[in-house]
């Protein structure tokens, strides 16, 4: 899978309880909410672009892995989550006056063979990778060109 040069890559994790890639294949598309970290809110406000190719991993579960890819299909808007009481997302310090957080919206593109963190780990060509870092635990964040392209060869795309 080749971007051009005005692609950005991405990383989102997601429990496959909560919502697998399975259940954004089904519908189609779906907003990317909840995010609670203003470093990946940032992320999402500011550097998610149109088409911009994000990888889907499945975080929580054994083992944890990459499970599709997808798209930047909505850039970032006001996450309406965190300024409706009955959300287990809300906050009161955001309103529609004064959004707090942001959200995308993201479409798949094609499951992967499933590639798994220790796989991740064991690939000496996704040396620095973020996701790899002692303690990240960011729930989005930015992949490089060639480590995107060496996850899509090991995922066989």
């Amino acid at each position: 899978m080749r971007g051009d040069e005005l692609t950005n890559y991405w990383l989102v994790k997601s429990e496959p309880d909560v919502y697998p890639f399975s259940q954004l294949q089904s519908d189609g598309s779906t907003h990317w909410d909840g995010v609670r970290n203003y470093q990946a809110r940032n992320f999402m406000r500011d550097k998610m672009k149109l088409d911009d190719l994000v990888l889907f991993y499945h975080s929580n579960t054994k083992p944890p892995h990459i499970a599709g890819l997808a798209r930047v299909c909505k850039e970032g808007y006001p996450d309406h989550t965190s300024w409706d009481p009955k959300s287990k997302y809300f906050d009161e310090k955001s309103s529609p006056e004064n959004p707090r957080w942001s959200m995308i919206d993201i479409e798949p593109i094609r499951v992967m063979t499933v590639v798994s963190l220790s796989e991740l780990k064991q690939n000496p060509a996704l040396e620095g990778m973020p996701l790899l870092a002692r303690g990240q635990r960011l729930s989005v964040q930015p992949v490089s060109k060639p480590h995107f392209d060496e996850i899509c060869k090991m995922g066989g795309i």
